[in-house]
């Protein structure tokens, strides 16, 4: 099973990832940017984004369906997609592969937004924090159909173990598959 926690930098993705891996049996975070990464020493660093390059999107299917197989549990994918056909081929991969998928937009006001990647102590810089706040209106322009293809937790006011508590009660209404 994968849980994919979609939504743009300072959404919370990653810290409720790390949350999620404390409750969730056999479960691990799956990075798919380290895909976008690996091809860029093959491809060369993309104008846009290394989403763009087809090849990533088949690659972390690939991946996902191969670690799956080899660990079985639970992936946890913390992964910006604002390009509604890619998410759709991701998805479609990942259901031919016979992989259930949870997909989740955490998504948190502007303002919050904002306030988030201007103090996150991620090692980003200057630069990389400029370019976060730079791609936030890609983000808005992906709403709408992320609102149709994920389910929405706001976690403006929720810390991360309460967003982590949320996703977990909506894959698991009942506790199966937590350690408690």
């Amino acid at each position: 099973m994968i849980i994919w926690l979609n939504g743009t930098f300072g959404a919370g993705k990653t810290t409720t990832a790390g949350e999620l891996t404390t409750r969730i049996r056999d479960s691990r975070i799956f990075d798919a940017e380290k895909v976008g990464e690996m091809l860029w020493h093959v491809l060369g660093v993309p104008e846009g984004d290394f989403q763009d390059f087809p090849p990533w999107r088949g690659l972390v299917v690939e991946t996902a369906r191969q670690v799956l197989d080899h660990v079985g549990g639970t992936l946890v994918v913390t992964q910006t997609v604002l390009v509604e056909q890619y998410w759709q081929e991701i998805r479609a991969g990942l259901a031919k592969a016979g992989i259930p998928v949870h997909h989740f937009l955490l998504h948190t006001d502007q303002d919050t937004l904002v306030h988030r990647i201007a103090n996150d102590i991620e090692p980003a810089g200057v630069a990389g924090r400029q370019w976060r706040l730079d791609h936030l209106p890609r983000y808005q322009q992906a709403v709408p159909w992320l609102y149709r293809e994920a389910e929405v937790i706001d976690t403006t006011e929720l810390t991360p173990d309460l967003v982590a508590e949320v996703v977990a009660s909506r894959v698991w209404p009942h506790g199966d598959g937590l350690y408690r």
